[in-house]
């Protein structure tokens, strides 16, 4: 193997040697000097972030067991970019807590082993490397779920949590094994060129497809979901929402497209009925939630339901929507999630009554969560508005008008719940609000970065376009 082959896992080396080098800073550090490890951290994975998008060959590795392309790569410069600002915000809640938390640096390299896991998976060219992938970036964030000690909740979050990935691991597994007993090969290019149109196959599909329903939270899979966000930290909920589920999203397009495109009448039927089950459930069971946490967890829910709509048909526009939606919604879920977690952080309030006359005392953060809601909820002139634009034309493009009624309808609902939180920060009157909280440094950028983001990103027509004129590079 030559140096050149060997840098085209320059994401997954990079990674390694940050998680080194945190290790090391620690023995320097000591526990007494814990906190120095953050700015160092959230230095070297910016430099991560940036060097991600350099221009970089491509190609396979190990016999085609590692693989990547364009697309691929835009896969991994996404989740890093949602990587930093959770990163960013989560410097707060460790600064805050470092009395009774005392693993600040085995948090981040938790985060980014997890991240590792995440980027194999999405290179994977066969199902063995993908399932590796997949166990390395569930099992480190199961110890994050339960990290606060202090809370019964986030211990039986964390049980909660392995249980269903261990439930889900074993699912996905038995799909591979029987598509390996049809194909003779694990290697998805060869599955898919000796995939067959029969019943065992079809059977593999659904096995596989459960298994990574699991990871995306799709119904009737998500009931581990808002147990499991509202036990966890606040950070480690807006990572499981957005990191975690949008690599499971791009490992299912990637199956999808290559795998089981010979049977995609079968699998879009599947994605039709789980798409609207997904966000009628999720939409109905978000408006019944008081507590933020089990809202962004419904919430999430339903997004996951129109994120699949994109998949419908298996269009290279739906396609390329998704990937931008993904983009957006990392944004959006992360800007809303940063204000939750500084106002749980100083007040330990998580409920939506706690949020009555909220923009008194602070406007900025009312401001930042009001831009994040318009935004999940797809108001002009906000970027996700134009996510989920792009999602609909994806689906009246293929003259499903029935689907495109149902998202509609269901999109009409969510502006509903996403409004009230916003009547309550800025209509409903409270006698005593919520103290004026002043934010720390790192909190301030995160959601500065989730502002602009929110902006921005909605005018950024030349990015969907190149989005698009990757043709998925998935084969």
């Amino acid at each position: 193997m030559t140096l050149e082959q060997f840098l085209l896992m320059r994401h997954e080396i990079i990674l390694v040697i940050i998680s080194v080098i945190i290790l090391v800073s620690l023995l320097f550090f000591g526990k007494e000097n814990k906190l120095k490890i953050i700015p160092v951290v959230i230095f070297l994975f910016s430099v991560n972030t940036i060097l991600g998008f350099l221009p970089i060959e491509t190609g396979s590795l190990f016999g085609g067991m590692y693989r990547t392309n364009e697309m691929i790569l835009l896969f991994k410069n996404i989740l890093n970019i949602g990587v930093l600002i959770v990163m960013v915000q989560s410097a707060g809640w460790l600064v805050r807590n470092k009395e009774h938390f005392e693993y600040t640096g085995e948090y981040f390299f938790i985060i980014i082993c997890s991240l590792i896991g995440m980027d194999y998976m999405i290179s994977a060219g066969d199902f063995l490397m993908l399932f590796i992938g997949l166990e390395l970036a569930t099992i480190p964030i199961a110890a994050l779920v339960a990290a606060d000690t202090l809370k019964t909740k986030s211990s039986e979050a964390g049980v909660k949590l392995i249980l269903s990935a261990a439930l889900s691991s074993g699912i996905l597994l038995f799909g591979i094994s029987i598509l390996y007993g049809v194909t003779g090969s694990v290697y998805l290019d060869s599955v898919s060129t000796a995939f067959q149109n029969n019943n065992l196959s079809v059977l593999a599909f659904i096995f596989i497809f459960t298994g990574i329903a699991f990871k995306i939270s799709i119904v009737p899979f998500h009931l581990w979901t808002a147990d499991v966000y509202e036990g966890a930290p606040v950070n480690i909920t807006s990572y499981l929402s957005v990191i975690s589920k949008a690599s499971s999203v791009f490992i299912l397009i990637i199956l999808l497209f290559t795998v089981f495109q010979s049977i995609a009448v079968q699998w879009d039927s599947v994605v039709i009925f789980t798409s609207v089950l997904t966000m009628t459930i999720g939409n109905l069971f978000a408006i019944r939630q008081q507590n933020l946490k089990r809202y962004l967890a419904f919430s999430s829910i339903a997004q996951a339901g129109f994120i699949m709509l994109g998949i419908v048909g298996g269009s290279a526009l739906g396609f390329s929507s998704v990937i931008y939606f993904l983009l957006i919604y990392i944004f959006s879920n992360l800007g809303a999630f940063g204000v939750v977690a500084v106002i749980s952080n100083a007040t330990g309030k998580e409920n939506i009554d706690d949020y009555n006359g909220l923009y008194k005392t602070n406007p900025n953060l009312s401001l930042v969560m009001m831009l994040s809601l318009f935004s999940l909820a797809g108001i002009p002139p906000v970027a996700g508005f134009f996510g989920k634009f792009f999602l609909f034309t994806s689906v009246a493009v293929q003259g499903n008008y029935f689907l495109l009624f149902i998202a509609v309808l269901n999109a009409t609902i969510s502006l509903y719940y996403y409004l009230l939180i916003v009547k309550a920060m800025f209509i409903n009157e409270n006698e005593n609000p919520i103290e004026k909280i002043h934010s720390d440094g790192y909190s301030k950028a995160g959601m500065v970065i989730c502002v602009i983001g929110i902006l921005l990103l909605g005018f950024a027509g030349s990015l969907f376009d190149y989005i698009n004129s990757l043709s998925f590079g998935l084969k």
